[in-house]
């Protein structure tokens, strides 16, 4: 159920700052009102939805410029250092694992939505914090990635196919014990996608026209 809802964020069927409506979900998706409350629980710790007293979920609106840039200077400031981390302390199974989610992403890259691959990139760099032993990094790297998703932008496959060389550059990286290189690659790979995503960032802020805020579920 979380990754239903989470493909219903992404796509912007549920459209961002509209309300959330667990009695239409159910009846919709012909499940109980449980998971769905589970599911919801787990995207407002994800900074995906909020919740208001007597009035229910909404989708979370969506990100400024500001909040953007302030999400990247995290980012930044964690993921480099995770990256040094990792190539220090990860034991050969964790890279060995780290090497099969880099070889998913390539199979499917072109095939699944960009959805799709947004969730895999933020498992892939999850993945390198908790190979770094920092709970504490770790738990605030999920928090930015969920954040992220906040976009609900369309990409080309020329921006996930640059992600994915960073990736395996990253990855050869980290197999080889370099921490000063993982970590240099790394800080290279997120300017890169701050680049990236703020060129659709701005068109999509462009472009966006205000209308009626949807009061149900979105388009089921």
């Amino acid at each position: 159920m979380y990754n239903t809802l989470l493909n219903e964020l992404l796509s912007g069927a549920i459209e961002p700052g509209s309300r959330i409506m667990i009695d239409r979900l159910s009846r919709t998706l012909g499940v109980s009102q449980s998971p769905i409350r589970e599911a919801l629980l787990r995207l407002e710790a994800q900074g995906l939805v909020t919740k208001t007293h007597l009035v229910g979920y909404r989708a979370a609106e969506r990100m400024s410029r500001r909040q953007f840039e302030e999400l990247y200077e995290m980012r930044l400031l964690l993921e480099p250092f995770a990256a040094n981390r990792c190539a220090q302390l990860a034991a050969d199974s964790q890279l060995e694992e780290l090497e099969r989610m880099t070889e998913d992403m390539k199979r499917e890259s072109g095939h699944d939505s960009y959805a799709s691959f947004a969730r895999q990139d933020a498992a892939f760099h999850e993945f390198i914090a908790a190979c770094g032993g920092n709970s504490l990094v770790q738990d605030s790297l999920s928090a930015l990635h969920g954040h992220l998703h906040l976009f609900r932008l369309r990409f080309n496959t020329q921006g996930t196919n640059e992600a994915l060389r960073e990736h395996e550059q990253i990855l050869a990286a980290l197999k080889a014990r370099n921490h000063e290189r993982a970590e240099s690659l790394m800080k290279s790979h997120i300017s890169n996608s701050r680049e990236r995503l703020l060129d659709a960032f701005e068109d999509g802020q462009s472009s966006a026209a205000p209308g009626p805020r949807d009061e149900g579920a979105g388009r089921p």
